[in-house]
């Protein structure tokens, strides 16, 4: 049987795992949100859904950079990412977006409060 795909994994600042799906949680300090996209990298839906819920929770914290990992790949994934900040609704909520310039496998999402 296969295995399921573990959800994906939200950091704080210093590191630390933050792995509840359905509970948003919060760190005081937290001056970023990273989304790393490995573990669920075939399936599309849940991409969308989690870029949504990270976007939202920036947007709720007042955290003003995201860094999602799409990793580096063929770079699919990374289009795919960048497709979703590109829609309008998506894309009136941040600044601007970044591709890491010595690292192509990290975006991050930069918001202005």
């Amino acid at each position: 049987m296969a295995e399921l795909p573990s959800p994906p994994q939200r950091r704080g600042a210093g590191g630390e795992v933050k792995q509840k799906k359905d509970e948003m949680l919060y760190h005081p300090n937290m001056s970023r949100l990273k989304l790393d996209l490995h573990p669920i990298f075939n399936q599309g839906k849940s991409i969308s859904q989690e870029l949504g819920h990270v976007i939202n929770e920036a947007i709720e914290k007042k955290i003003k950079l995201v860094e999602i990992i799409p990793g580096k790949g063929s770079g699919q994934l990374r289009r795919k990412v960048i497709k979703f900040l590109d829609q309008p609704h998506i894309k009136s909520k941040y600044h601007r977006i970044e591709i890491d310039e010595k690292n192509h496998g990290r975006i991050f999402v930069h918001f202005k409060f």
